[in-house]
């Protein structure tokens, strides 16, 4: 992630320490996430900062939010993300994502403002667990989500729905940048039991 507004130390101090608390090995990790040992040793010592996909990967895996893993979680009542204070992920292609929710105690959910220029492939994300959902909206542009190689072509001001535990990519096909909104709850039943 290029231009990421986080430290890389505090974001693998969060992934190990959301990995041991769910008693996941490296290699357990790996194996679920499709992402290499070595990758998740590099991210979990800050040696190593991990692309959006592969973040989302890991979070996945674990069953969790990229924000947990980019953020402490906060009690308040009352959360203000002021812009400079909001973590914004960069990519190659000049794409960004930025969470506009907080991480709060016990609640995986990640309201997300991305935008990404024209002709431009944001990529594939793993399916979450079962019970989990997905909401988009397109602000401007047009964006193809695909749903289980089932592509579906939004332009400013729709929106969709989808349950989250299906493998969903995205990408900007249009000739103008594309701004989209994601709400994002991933269930947790399955850590529950």
């Amino acid at each position: 992630m290029e231009g990421a507004d986080f430290s890389l130390a505090d974001l693998g101090r969060r992934l190990r320490r959301e990995r041991r608390a769910r008693g996941v090995s490296l290699d357990a990790l790996a194996a679920a996430s499709g992402v290499s040992r070595s990758m998740i040793s590099d991210v979990e010592r800050g040696a190593k900062a991990p692309t959006v996909v592969v973040l989302a990967r890991l979070a996945t895996a674990l069953g969790t939010t990229a924000a947990r893993l980019l953020d402490e979680p906060a009690a308040d009542r009352v959360i203000v993300l002021r812009h400079a204070g909001q973590p914004a992920l960069r990519q190659d292609g000049g794409w960004e994502r930025r969470i506009l929710s907080p991480t709060l105690p016990g609640v995986e959910f990640e309201f997300i403002r991305t935008t990404v220029p024209a002709r431009v492939i944001v990529g594939e994300f793993a399916a979450h667990a079962p019970g989990s959902r997905e909401y988009v909206a397109v602000e401007r542009g047009e964006l193809t989500v695909t749903i289980d190689g089932v592509p579906h072509r939004l332009t400013a001001g729709d929106a969709m729905y989808y349950a989250g535990d299906a493998v969903h990519a995205f990408a900007n096909d249009g000739s103008e940048e594309c701004v989209y909104f994601m709400a994002m709850e991933v269930s947790t039943r399955d850590r529950e039991h």
